[in-house]
C-alpha cells in the first residue's frame, strides 16, 4: 500500500469570514499543493476542508499520515468523538446537534478509503510543511 503523507491548515479573516485552507501532498518525491477559499466561513470549517480535499486527491487506497494544527480535527478522530457522534445520530454528548456534519460525514467516508493517521502539529511553530499550509491558506483569502 502506497504511503502519502498530508499536511494540513485553515485560516480565516474573522470568525466567521473570509477563509482559506492550504494542503501538502506529498508522495515519495512528489510534493503536491493545492489551497482554495470560502467567502463567508469559519476557522473550523476550513481546518476540515484542507483534509477532505488532500483526501480526495488520492485515486487509490492509501496508508496516509495527516498532520494538523487543529485538535478540533485530530481529537475527533484520536480522541474517538466522530465515532460517538455517529452512535448518537449526529449529537454531542451535551445532545446538541454536531456542528458541521456535513463535512464530518464526508470526512469520515473518505478515512474509511483508507488507512488514515492523524497527527497534531504545533502550528505557526518551527514546522515547515505546517508553515507552508498556513501560508498557502492565507493566500488563498486574499486571492493570491
Amino acid at each position: 500500500m502506497d504511503k502519502v503523507v498530508i499536511y494540513t491548515d485553515g485560516a480565516c479573516s474573522g470568525n466567521p469570514g473570509p477563509g482559506g485552507w492550504g494542503t501538502i501532498l506529498m508522495y515519495n518525491d512528489i510534493k503536491k499543493e493545492i489551497s482554495g477559499r470560502n467567502d463567508n466561513t469559519t476557522n473550523n470549517i476550513m481546518e476540515m476542508t484542507a483534509v477532505i480535499e488532500g483526501l480526495k486527491m488520492l485515486k487509490r487506497e492509501c496508508e496516509v499520515d495527516i498532520y494538523s494544527d487543529s485538535a478540533y480535527v485530530v481529537n475527533a478522530f484520536n480522541q474517538g468523538w466522530i465515532y460517538n457522534w455517529q452512535k448518537n445520530n449526529w449529537k454531542t454528548a451535551g445532545k446538541d446537534p454536531v456542528k458541521n456534519k456535513e463535512l464530518w460525514e464526508e470526512l469520515y467516508t473518505l478515512t474509511k478509503k483508507h488507512k488514515v493517521t492523524f497527527l497534531k502539529v504545533k502550528g505557526h511553530a518551527d514546522n515547515p510543511y505546517n508553515n507552508r499550509c498556513d501560508e498557502l491558506a492565507r493566500n488563498a483569502i486574499v486571492g493570491k
